[in-house]
């Protein structure tokens, strides 16, 4: 089998490079991969001091039930493989590969 590409308008062959992983040990919860992702793929969470993840409130930054903030893969399915999230993150967090066609 080999990986599923598409070719351009411009005749190149292009190879989507899905998310496969996101390190959320070094995720800053920074957002702005949440930012940039078209397809709602991701997801911020609170984490508190047991290593729980909690649904963050509209007022999060008040919040003090949480540690620190993460991001979270949610609906990996959703991925086209266009890796803006790997290219803003800045603690470079993120894995992505092809999918075999």
């Amino acid at each position: 089998m080999s990986a599923f590409s598409v070719t351009l308008p411009s005749g190149e062959s292009w190879t989507p490079q899905f998310v496969q992983e996101l390190n959320e040990d070094t995720c800053i919860g920074c957002g702005r991969c949440f930012k940039v992702c078209p397809r709602g793929v991701l997801e911020l969470f609170g984490v508190n001091e047991d290593g729980d993840k909690l649904a963050l409130s509209g007022d999060d930054d008040e919040d003090e039930e949480y540690e620190k903030k993460v991001m979270t893969i949610a609906h990996q399915e959703l991925c086209i493989g266009c890796t803006a999230c790997s290219k803003v993150c800045p603690k470079k967090c993120y894995t992505h590969g092809p999918v075999e066609a």
